[in-house]
């Protein structure tokens, strides 16, 4: 029995042991001793704590599809992490569009100072549907570890074209089917917005996605659209739970998805991968004078060995972390994928560096502030 209880107390302090550094793709414990669940996340620094939401995963392939929600964690210095449980929780009524086993994804809390209230964003599948709904999803509530009320989800701007959009381009005629998928022509008209005008009525496509609220409390929702063929980046409202029609297409007909931004001086940058379902693949990165763009590509940001930058070490982009209190410090957020056993999803966070203008990404075994 004292043997036992030796043995427990041993297992006991080890899960609660402080962590000093980060190490990436290894297991992260919370407090509980429990690997941290919030895959595809993103953090909010709110009154000098820090909150990471990110998706639920459960065990083997059925994970990729929501049967719990969002998980919520807390922290005050970035290596330890306090579960706080499920913000945002999917629901048993079956005329829920956010019934269990539909998708949701990325995962991104703001916080609206006017209403005082925290507003969360993702991208959400209709149940049995794969991909096909391409929506987007919003919920809010007064405490930000939650309970999240889901109020609905859209495909965005529907009826609205994007500022400085050709008007020549506005009642071009296309013929999609005679146009081969992925052959250069199918880039040609994408970039022109043939999936822009197709959706037109109905509302945008809206996939991978991210939210970044600018220092004047604007905020902005930007997402993999157009078949996944352009990026739009689309204002919110001052509620930051609806969409003011003002948005813009970038890096068009380029392929990008699971986008993070952050602003460094003047210049805001980005952070994109390219398309190829859950393998990893190499970044992209592109800079701008303003969230809406236009934006401009600036290769890939990772630096190693080949396998390393042509797999963004075998990792996929999820959140850009501007570190509060440290200047010039961000952390880039992404995410290992293991479709086969969701649940063991890994978590890449890496310094980036700057050279010549550009953001940097080198592999570190270990680091820390």
């Amino acid at each position: 029995m004292r043997y036992s209880l030796i043995i427990s107390l041993m297992f006991l302090f080890s899960c609660q042991e402080k962590v000093s550094k980060f190490i990436p793709a290894e297991k992260w414990l919370d407090n509980n001793g429990v690997h941290i669940n919030a895959h595809g996340g993103g953090i909010l620094d709110h009154e000098n704590t820090y909150y990471w939401f990110g998706e639920h995963k459960v065990d083997g392939k059925i994970g990729n599809t929501a049967q719990v929600g969002v998980h919520c964690y807390s922290s005050k210095d970035l290596y330890n992490w306090k579960d706080e449980g499920i913000a945002l929780s999917v629901s048993n009524d079956t005329t829920s569009l956010l019934i269990k086993g539909c998708v949701i994804e990325r995962p991104k809390v703001i916080y609206n100072a006017k209403n005082k209230q925290f507003v969360m964003w993702f991208h959400h599948e209709l149940k049995g549907q794969g991909y096909k709904a391409a929506m987007t999803g919003v919920a809010v509530s007064d405490q930000i570890t939650g309970p999240y009320q889901y109020l609905k989800s859209v495909n965005p701007n529907s009826g609205i074209w994007p500022i400085d959009y050709p008007d020549s381009l506005k009642t071009k005629n296309y013929n999609l089917e005679s146009i081969k998928k992925w052959s250069k022509e199918y880039f040609n008209v994408a970039a022109e917005g043939v999936f822009l005008q197709r959706d037109l009525q109905k509302g945008q496509m809206a996939r991978d996605m991210t939210l970044y609220v600018d220092v004047d409390g604007k905020a902005y929702h930007i997402f993999s659209s157009e078949e996944n063929t352009t990026l739009h980046i689309a204002e919110l409202t001052d509620n930051y739970q609806d969409f003011t029609g003002k948005y813009t297409r970038a890096l068009e007909g380029q392929c990008n998805e699971a986008p993070a931004i952050f602003k460094k001086g003047e210049k805001y940058y980005m952070i994109t991968s390219g398309l190829t379902g859950w393998k990893p693949n190499a970044a992209r990165s592109a800079v701008a004078d303003h969230p809406l763009g236009p934006w401009t590509s600036l290769g890939n940001p990772c630096q190693g060995t080949e396998g390393e930058k042509n797999t963004t070490f075998q990792s996929q982009s999820t959140f850009i972390l501007p570190v509060e209190g440290k200047e010039d410090t961000y952390i880039f957020m992404a995410d290992r994928w293991m479709p086969e056993n969701a649940i063991d999803g890994r978590y890449i966070w890496l310094p980036i560096e700057f050279e010549e203008d550009k953001p940097v990404l080198k592999w570190q075994n270990e680091w820390h502030f």
